[in-house]
């Protein structure tokens, strides 16, 4: 099982910092029909209505997030937390991209939660694990993506440099159709419950439209 702590730094600079952790073994499939159903059925419509509510930039979780950003020295209306970017695309009418069932349940909990989610291949991750902020002059190669600066952004890494954030995922590590365990991790910056509960729905998610096998999962 992986190992993951907090940054001291990253503690100090916004000590609300946890981190949800799920580690499971998975078949990965291109789609699941009744996810999707789902997604656009019920959980789009969350979207909106929190939108409609709130204002993408003060739903909860975004916010928190948004200001721990602030915290970190990062601008977070030029790097948005993911749950940011996808409940924008989701307001914006473009919806989202099917990429395969781990990745599409990620997406799933991070709109329904307001939390950033990253979902990782553990073959291609060491087992320490570290969560901070970005270095200075750090980079990796995105997902479909050129390199990416992460300076100053929460980034999650091993032994052998940074592996994804809670902005942008490198290619590194990403889920493929060869991927057989995963560990996905939800980043929250606030001081609410809401954690908790995701742990709870997000597992569920997981078994039901991944087909997540042995999943095991704590709160760092």
């Amino acid at each position: 099982m992986k190992h993951l702590q907090i940054d001291l730094e990253m503690k100090t600079l916004w000590p609300a910092t946890r981190v949800g952790c799920f580690q499971y073994q998975v078949n990965v499939e291109k789609k699941n029909e009744e996810m999707w159903k789902y997604l656009k059925k019920d959980i789009f419509r969350k979207a909106k209505d929190a939108i409609f509510d709130y204002g993408i930039n003060e739903i909860p979780n975004i916010k928190e997030a948004r200001q721990a950003y602030k915290a970190f020295g990062k601008d977070p209306s030029r790097y948005r937390v993911s749950s940011e970017a996808l409940i924008r695309r989701i307001g914006q009418g473009k919806g989202l991209y099917e990429v395969n069932t781990v990745v599409d349940v990620n997406n799933l909990i991070s709109i329904e939660s307001g939390f950033s989610v990253g979902s990782y291949d553990a073959a291609r991750i060491g087992n320490e694990l570290i969560f901070r902020v970005g270095r200075s002059g750090e980079t990796y190669k995105g997902i479909g993506k050129d390199e990416i600066s992460i300076d100053g952004l929460p980034v999650l890494a091993d032994d052998d440099g940074a592996v994804g954030s809670s902005t942008s995922d490198s290619e590194r590590a990403m889920i493929t159709d060869e991927t057989k365990e995963v560990l996905t991790l939800v980043y929250s910056f606030s001081e609410n419950q809401d954690l908790d509960l995701v742990m709870e729905y997000g597992k569920a998610y997981l078994e039901k439209y991944a087909g997540a096998k042995d999943i095991r999962h704590w709160i760092v």
